[in-house]
């Protein structure tokens, strides 16, 4: 079974973007000198992420002029973006525009993955669709030493605690980093 795993950075007060879905705030935080990220990035087959992540991402990064930093970051995972409009791609980049429900798409998610895991990078929408949909397994939260007054919610569903289980939470350099197991209560 393909593990799927939502792997974020969160603020104190829960939000993954500020207002302008930014992550500027992000980036004024000292990083972690020994960093799991890399580990955590070799196990993973396939990503997949909502479209205002993505349109971030390309923004950021520049990804229509240089596509290469595309690779320095993500390699050549096949990513899959969940949209609902027309985003540009640029050549030669594993990624697949899809429309519609999580389920739909699942299967070729999945099998881009390989023995790997899925990673949901974002945003915390799509990470509640495939929570809804019974397909997330684990949630990773770094969070960091910031507060904003608004944003992208961390994730905009009611998820009570018996669907949380926390198997680690440790210090990284300034961060907080958080895992939870995702169990289904029986209903």
């Amino acid at each position: 079974m393909t593990h799927v795993i939502y792997n974020t950075a969160t603020t104190l007060s829960g939000y993954i973007a500020d207002a302008d879905n930014s992550l500027d705030w992000l980036f004024v935080v000292d990083q972690p000198e020994d960093n799991s990220f890399g580990e955590f990035l070799e196990g993973i087959g396939a990503l997949v992420m909502g479209a205002t992540t993505y349109e971030w991402v390309y923004a950021h990064e520049g990804l229509g002029e240089h596509p290469e930093k595309w690779h320095a970051s993500y390699a050549d995972r096949p990513t899959f973006v969940f949209t609902t409009r027309d985003l540009p791609v640029p050549d030669g980049l594993n990624i697949t525009l899809v429309r519609g429900p999580v389920d739909d798409h699942f299967g070729d998610v999945a099998a881009a993955a390989g023995t790997g895991s899925v990673w949901v990078v974002g945003g915390g929408d799509l990470a509640g669709q495939f929570y809804d949909a019974g397909r997330l397994n684990e949630i990773r939260l770094s969070i960091a030493p910031v507060t904003l007054e608004s944003g992208a919610p961390v994730l905009p569903r009611r998820i009570e605690a018996d669907a949380l289980h926390l198997t680690s939470a440790h210090a990284e350099g300034q961060f907080v980093e958080a895992h939870y197991e995702v169990r289904y209560p029986r209903l």
